[in-house]
């Protein structure tokens, strides 16, 4: 049984986790960490350093205000960590990176099959594409998100990046009085409603347009790849891993 550790448990992301390790019988919540008020089944505890069990691992949806107290105790007690959270600085995702010398660490804007799917068709489409068409990501999510653009458009970007070389990321059109340059990739940010999560990336070219599209109908995708890759990280030397290895594993 892989004894997990919940970090954002009480928000909507950790309750679908929650709900999602209630089906499994290879794993449980040990605890959890909030800073809000609420009551569980397992103990819930405002700040780390609180902490009185020893988990096997950390799934981290919480914020990125948390993540240096949630590194410190990974580090501490050599607790592998999934971190799903977004939105982290330059600093944080270095921290996040020098840690995973110390501490598996696994570190992914987006937890879903899926989109990492719609990530290597991208890449694929952007090396056999990239002289002749232009690139566009467009992401939607819901109106409660607060960063922007997502974690995932960024994957994209970099992906892509990773097979052409030398992008330009340009996140907003209106102060840029001047025809677009063919290095720039668009990142484009849509909020409102309930929207889950959506992912398009469009490659334009000269009279065709190849369009690539990942709909979330749920947050249990999210949540599900989280706890598999719980599941996969037990054990595991100190490394940085993402769902790349999950699915190779």
């Amino acid at each position: 049984m892989i004894k997990i550790l919940l970090n954002g448990c009480l928000g909507k992301m950790g309750q679908a986790v929650e709900a999602c390790i209630n089906e499994r019988e290879d794993t449980m919540i040990s605890c959890g960490v909030d800073i809000a008020d609420g009551d569980k089944a397992y103990p819930v505890y405002t700040c780390f350093y609180d902490v009185q069990e020893k988990p096997d691992v950390i799934i981290d949806f919480s914020n990125p205000l948390v993540l240096d107290d949630m590194l410190a105790f990974a580090v501490k007690n050599q607790t592998p960590v999934i971190i799903c959270t977004t939105g982290f600085s330059d600093a944080q995702v270095q921290k996040i990176k020098d840690t995973a010398k110390q501490i598996p660490v696994f570190y992914s804007g987006n937890m879903s099959l899926g989109i990492n799917v719609l990530i290597a068709l991208s890449k694929m489409a952007a090396k056999v594409l990239y002289n002749s068409f232009d690139i566009e990501v467009v992401e939607k999510h819901h109106n409660l998100k607060i960063d922007a653009p997502s974690g995932t458009a960024l994957m994209i970007a970099d992906a892509i990046n990773e097979e052409i070389g030398g992008a330009q990321y340009v996140y907003d059109r209106h102060a840029y009085r001047k025809r677009r340059e063919h290095n720039e990739i668009g990142i484009h940010s849509i909020r409102g409603g309930t929207i889950v999560g959506e992912h398009e990336v469009i490659f334009a070219g000269h009279d065709e347009v190849v369009s690539l599209k990942h709909q979330a109908q749920s947050k249990g995708v999210f949540a599900a790849g989280a706890v598999n890759a719980a599941a996969y990280m037990k054990d595991k030397p100190a490394g940085l891993y993402d769902m790349s290895d999950v699915l190779k594993g």
